[in-house]
């Protein structure tokens, strides 16, 4: 088909004329370099459960888990499209009783640099101010989940009760202890001093013993073996459970495949590894919702049991109205 030369001449000129400031704009947007704030809300029963990401921290996992090989943890996490160290979320849980607002585990603060600590802003982000926070309850004392307590030397909560089983009480509020720890351990006694030290003072710090029932649906479960306090968190409404794990596992894509795998910052790596493989029998026998600590953001989900192992099924996303 011909077409005259000044209409060809015409057309190229106008595509070159729109296509080219278009290809300018999309190569000079630049990278947003973040995400949305970290919170995600679901429904157990009547009570509303909002989890938020503290952040995460790169974990070196083949070097901190032990009852195995760094040969058997490559290879497991290379079958999710893994590698170490692992970026590991850091999670606690808001749970809205209606009658009361409690905060499960506090994340680092500042106790473990700038990747972690963000648990306070995406508590604003969720429509929560710290000052609403009527009780804190404390799965161990590790620095990553009671660092968010203070601000500075402040109690960051200032109205909340806080509670953790006393044997963690005993051995992390204790000088005795910090001063028989080894050089580079001293640091996780000091940590649980400054955190904890504004809420004793207040009279605000209440500690329990072993199984307790903290509120009405909300009852603490004694798991010792990665720290001798350990505590599990079942929470209950409707006949729905949740039952938040803290450390009872730490690297989803190892433990779930093999529960026996320990990892250094046990105090009792055998009870700890029977600890969970109880936990993981339960979840899977009943189907209860789970959430942990270190699992990945927003951190929720079930247990299936597979061959000698088990499957972790993340929940399903839906969004609350």
């Amino acid at each position: 088909m011909n077409m005259p030369r000044l209409l060809w001449t015409g057309i190229f000129s106008a595509v070159t004329l729109f296509a080219a400031p278009v290809a300018s704009t999309f190569a000079a947007a630049p990278m947003a370099k973040f995400s949305a704030p970290g919170f995600y809300r679901t429904m157990v029963g009547d009570f509303e459960v909002t989890v938020l990401s503290d952040g995460t921290v790169a974990l070196p996992v083949d070097k901190l888990l032990t009852n195995t090989t760094p040969e058997k943890i490559e290879k497991a996490l290379h079958k999710y499209y893994l590698h170490s160290p692992v970026a590991t979320s850091v999670n606690g849980f808001l749970i809205n009783t209606g009658n009361k607002l409690v905060l499960i585990d506090t994340g680092a603060g500042k106790f473990f640099g700038p990747t972690l600590g963000r648990l306070p802003a995406n508590l604003k982000a969720a429509g929560y101010a710290p000052e609403q926070v009527d009780e804190i309850y404390i799965t161990h004392m590790h620095s990553d989940h009671i660092g968010g307590l203070v601000d500075g030397d402040k109690a960051a909560f200032p109205n909340a009760i806080v509670r953790a089983d006393q044997h963690d009480a005993d051995t992390w509020l204790s000088k005795a202890n910090m001063d028989k720890a080894p050089e580079d351990a001293k640091g996780g006694y000091q940590n649980a001093m400054t955190a904890l030290n504004p809420y004793i003072q207040a009279g605000k710090f209440k500690p329990f013993s072993g199984n307790t029932e903290l509120l009405p649906g909300i009852s603490a479960i004694e798991t010792p073996g990665h720290t001798p306090g350990h505590s599990i968190y079942k929470v209950e409404s409707k006949g729905q459970t949740l039952m938040l794990w803290g450390d009872l596992m730490h690297v989803a894509s190892v433990q779930f495949d093999n529960p026996a795998v320990t990892i250094q910052f046990d105090k009792d790596s055998k009870e700890a590894a029977v600890q969970r493989k109880k936990a993981y029998a339960d979840a899977a026998e009943h189907s209860y919702l789970v959430g942990a600590a270190h699992l990945s953001f927003p951190a929720l989900g079930h247990l299936r049991k597979e061959g000698k192992g088990y499957a972790w099924v993340p929940l399903n996303y839906e969004p609350q109205q």
